[in-house]
């Protein structure tokens, strides 16, 4: 359970005029109850319901890491801190004796940064949602915060309101729904080292920086998912999280719609909060009974742009159909993640994996959005085969990620009735033949088609109606 806040954490929002702190408004006709700022009471709140029927979004790592985009986007912490040998001998092999992180913040340009062409990438990639990174762990802030003096986006490099004008674009184009990452920490900020030193003790950081940003970039672009993230070993206690959600939930302007992630302190991750992240790249490949988040990247080995990637480290589109598939049969949803280029570009190999993504989507949308998790989460005849269930049809969708060269399909699962099931090819026009395996079991006869026939390229999906 949350602590009550010292006297200096009560002050200090008052102070900078934060909301949340007034009395609260008496619940109007058909409002939930409010809140209270205790984990028991704030993990009651059900989902909104748009979360888990949107089951896919974009995430966007982008900051000051994206201009030396070389190794990760923990660039200043394995530089500075860490000292890792990769990244030394690249300063030292590029940069002038002295040149400091800071020294990138004017080179972080923004100037091919178009937010309208953006969106149109991101409506084409299907997605419901996306999450950009308006606070990495660097303290950078890509909107012109009043708590980030100097090191944030307006001030310095673009000279632009990048979360503004992303938002602005989004909704104005899309109907995907905004959210921001926001880290609570921050690697090298002296009042978080201070209150480290202090063994959380104190909480000069929270109370002047991380909690007023979190309140400003909700009341300033109503984001509907806040992507908490980055503990810095410190309880939630510390970053009184239960104090600020209890705000989100009750009198924020984003409320009634507003998702949250479970990264509010050391401890909440799986256990706390909206909906669960687990670890980065989740995909545990079974039923899990919360609802939960598959954050991963389409680069495998970093969140942020990488100049020296090569092509076998980026995922490719069967790979991630594969895991779209996997993660929604059970009960997931994935986030994918994309980092554009410090002068504001989503490069051409990640602009295709969006759009084939999308291309996948328009033919077998059906079997994704708006599911529910099936009895069997895949089957346990064919390898590669995962199901979800559409509750408004009442039909069992069986996706496979192989055309099997028999030309038929075992499915050890669906219990088949003879006269009443049925089997679909979505995006072909006729019903398919098929045969009981007994009780349980059905083999499905698949058209013979073309490469150029197929409904698509990389994973198809049988729509099966009355399998029980």
């Amino acid at each position: 359970m949350s602590g009550p806040p010292g006297r200096a954490a009560l002050l200090l929002p008052l102070l900078l005029g934060l909301p949340g702190l007034l009395p609260a408004p008496p619940p109007t006709g058909g409002r939930q109850p409010r809140y209270e700022p205790t984990w028991g009471s704030l993990d009651s709140r059900p989902l909104p319901t748009w979360f888990d029927e949107a089951k896919f979004g974009v995430f966007i790592h982008w900051g000051v890491f994206s201009v030396p985009s070389f190794g990760s986007e923990w660039f200043w912490w394995y530089w500075q801190k860490e000292k890792r040998a990769p990244y030394v001998k690249f300063m030292e092999a590029n940069y002038p004796p002295g040149f400091s992180y800071e020294d990138f913040g004017p080179l972080f340009t923004a100037e091919f940064f178009d937010p309208n062409q953006w969106a149109d990438i991101l409506k084409a990639s299907g997605a419901k949602y996306v999450v950009l990174t308006s606070k990495h762990h660097e303290g950078f802030t890509l909107w012109g915060s009043k708590y980030s003096w100097n090191w944030n986006a307006v001030d310095e490099g673009p000279k632009r309101d990048l979360v503004a004008e992303l938002a602005t674009s989004v909704r104005n184009r899309t109907d995907l729904r905004f959210g921001l990452y926001h880290s609570l920490f921050e690697w090298f900020n002296p009042l978080f080292l201070e209150d480290a030193t202090n063994f959380f003790k104190t909480r000069k950081f929270p109370t002047s920086k991380s909690l007023p940003e979190l309140y400003e970039i909700v009341t300033k672009y109503q984001p509907e998912i806040i992507w908490s993230d980055g503990d810095g070993n410190a309880p939630d206690t510390y970053w009184n999280s239960t104090g600020f959600l209890a705000w989100l939930y009750n009198d924020s302007p984003v409320r009634d719609t507003v998702v949250t992630n479970d990264r509010w302190g050391s401890g909440s991750i799986c256990t706390h909060g909206g909906f669960y992240t687990c670890s980065d790249r989740y995909n545990p490949g079974h039923l899990l009974p919360h609802k939960w988040e598959n954050c991963m990247t389409i680069d495998k080995r970093s969140w942020g742009y990488r100049r020296n990637a090569q092509l076998e480290d980026y995922l490719t589109i069967e790979d991630l159909v594969k895991q779209l598939v996997e993660t929604v049969s059970c009960g997931g949803n994935l986030l994918m993640n994309i980092g554009p280029t410090h002068d504001g570009r989503i490069t051409v190999v990640f602009e295709e994996r969006l759009r084939q993504m999308g291309t996948w989507l328009k033919v077998n949308g059906g079997a994704i959005y708006g599911t529910k998790p099936w009895r069997a989460q895949n089957d346990t005849l064919t390898p590669g085969v995962w199901y979800t269930f559409s509750p408004k049809e009442g039909q069992v969708n069986a996706i496979f990620l192989n055309w099997p060269v028999s030309g038929t399909l075992e499915l050890g699962e669906p219990q088949a009735k003879l006269g009443e099931t049925q089997a679909k090819l979505v995006g072909y026009k006729e019903l398919l033949k098929w045969v009981a395996l007994g009780e349980k079991g059905i083999i499905i006869t698949l058209p013979q088609l073309t490469p150029q026939q197929l409904p698509c390229q990389w994973g198809w999906t049988l729509q099966l109606t009355d399998v029980n």
